[in-house]
């Protein structure tokens, strides 16, 4: 899994979204902008996150394990079962 950077700095976060509430826009192909990280952060259950470029990875995601998504690179989530998360922001420091 990869690691946000030392340096980045938390700015915005989502609401907590469960398996109904999702956005189907997290659920397709979808990226960050440029410089932006995030962390998907799940609170209780599991989700699926796939990165789709430019290496396909695949991972489980869980209260234990939470996801990094880089800026620009294509992913989506799927949720397995009943599950609650939310996702953090980041940014270089200005």
């Amino acid at each position: 899994m990869k690691l946000l950077p030392p340096d980045v700095v938390s700015y915005q976060r989502t609401k907590e979204f469960s398996e109904i509430t999702v956005p189907k826009a997290l659920t397709a192909r979808h990226s960050t902008k440029a410089g932006v990280w995030g962390r998907i952060n799940v609170v209780q259950g599991t989700l699926h996150y796939r990165i789709l470029e430019p290496m396909p990875e695949e991972h489980s995601l869980s209260p234990d394990h939470p996801g990094v998504v880089e800026p620009e690179i294509l992913h989506e989530v799927e949720p397995i079962g009943k599950v609650r998360f939310f996702v953090e922001f980041f940014r270089a420091p200005k």
